[in-house]
């Protein structure tokens, strides 16, 4: 066990000393322990190093909001152990991860699995609205809904223990370090990247996931060269959990058979384990889909960063309305907002986002533009203010601007907060 600090994570090994390091990565909402039951099967060929994630598993809260930050305090720990070269499996946002470091460390990644895993997690209000629910409510909407998006109907019904075992791992999470975690989910996006990934890559997804189902695992196939597809059948999202001997079998096969050994001093495991029938891997490889060039350099625009950031406040969702809407008389309006409201001031390192919708809030109310008020109320709350500041900041506003003002927006705040914070199925 490790002593933690803000740029290192919390770790264990198992396994002989001299053996080849395996990286397991956890899911969000685990521990190192959802990859329990591949332990005994793992460590006879490798020294396998499992990790938690900030606020996870006991770990000390040091949120981490980017998936690069993550990736850079796992390095920090490697190299404070003197790890350099490594396989590498992780689970969802573990696969993040791994996505990560076979990206920007390509000469460290000797092997990558990636286990329910995407190259973008669905949508970015997704999991902002999970963030706003937990900052909200706390963790217990995410621990009771946890068994239907980890588990087969089956398996959760015949596996009653198993199913408080992992709802207590959500209970016991950090909820501010979970939020971070969203916001990290939120903004992870590899598509246009997978095709420079070198490392030999099995992409492994449960048949029955509907998180990051077989569709994710296809496209991570089809960008990442030389890919292969394992899907598993009789399991949803913690593969690792629900069918442990076909994921441990897969594993084995992949990293004895795939590893870049280019140092001489990590030895490639001599044995290669079989799989146990009937699982076995199907290889799905299709071409990847070419990228757009880079534009022509010159002074930064903001338009881009602009726009970035107007999704992040307001969301995907109201975002392409927007824009969709706009034609030719509106289109310039729409191009100006974003280059000069979004990606000259909002990007301003002056005030942080929190402070400044509690400005836009106020100054909504004062000119009495409540046409903009709910999708700058769900903003705040995207944000980080939870509902009883943005309480307070209306009762300033009564005071200011107006009781009858303040009261028109009561009303519209009221019913978006109801709306953002209800848990979602």
């Amino acid at each position: 066990m490790s002593e933690t600090t803000t740029e290192t994570l919390q770790y264990r090994f198992d396994g002989p000393e001299d053996a080849p390091i395996l990286i397991l990565g956890p899911s969000l909402g685990t521990s190192w322990h959802m990859w329990d039951r591949q332990i005994p099967e793992l460590t006879p060929h490798w020294r396998v190093f499992r990790y938690d994630l900030p606020g996870h598993g006991g770990a000390p809260a040091h949120p981490a909001t980017a998936i690069g930050d993550l990736a850079d305090r796992l390095i920090a720990t490697l190299d404070g152990l003197g790890v350099q070269r490594f396989g590498y499996a992780g689970c969802s946002i573990g696969g993040a991860i791994g996505a990560d470091l076979a990206l920007r460390h390509p000469h460290r990644v000797a092997s990558l699995a990636l286990v329910a895993a995407s190259p973008r997690f669905g949508s970015a209000d997704e999991f902002r609205q999970r963030g706003v629910v937990v900052r909200t409510n706390g963790l217990e909407p995410m621990a009771r809904t946890a068994p239907e998006r980890w588990f087969t109907p089956g398996f959760a019904a015949a596996q009653p223990a198993i199913v408080d075992w992992a709802v207590q791992m959500v209970r016991t999470t950090d909820p501010g370090c979970y939020i971070a975690a969203c916001e990290a989910l939120a903004a992870f996006d590899v598509r246009g990247e997978l095709g420079r990934v070198t490392a030999p890559t099995l992409v492994l997804v449960g048949a029955e996931d509907r998180v990051t189902g077989p569709g994710d695992a296809r496209t991570l196939v089809a960008g990442i060269p030389d890919a292969r597809l394992a899907l598993v059948p009789g399991a949803s999202h913690l593969a690792p959990v629900e069918q442990p001997g076909a994921v441990t079998d897969l594993l084995l096969t992949h990293f004895s058979t795939a590893w870049q050994d280019t140092l001489a001093a990590i030895p490639v495991p001599p044995s290669t384990p079989q799989l146990s029938a009937p699982v076995l891997p199907v290889a799905e490889i299709t071409a990847a889909t070419p990228q757009p060039a880079a534009g022509a350099t010159g002074r930064p625009d903001p338009y881009e960063p602009g726009l970035k950031i107007r999704r992040e406040v307001l969301g995907d969702a109201h975002v392409d309305g927007a824009l969709a809407a706009s034609d030719d008389f509106t289109g310039d309006f729409q191009e100006l907002v974003t280059r000069y409201a979004w990606g000259e001031v909002w990007s301003r390192e002056g005030l942080d986002r929190r402070t400044r919708s509690c400005v836009t809030l106020t100054a909504l109310v004062a000119s009495g533009h409540l046409e903009g008020l709910a999708a700058h109320v769900r903003a705040a709350l995207r944000n980080g203010l939870t509902p009883a500041e943005i309480k307070e900041v209306l009762m300033q506003t009564a005071v200011y601007c107006g009781v009858p003002a303040a009261g028109a927006a009561f009303s519209v705040a009221q019913s978006v907060i109801q709306e953002e914070t209800r848990p979602r199925p």
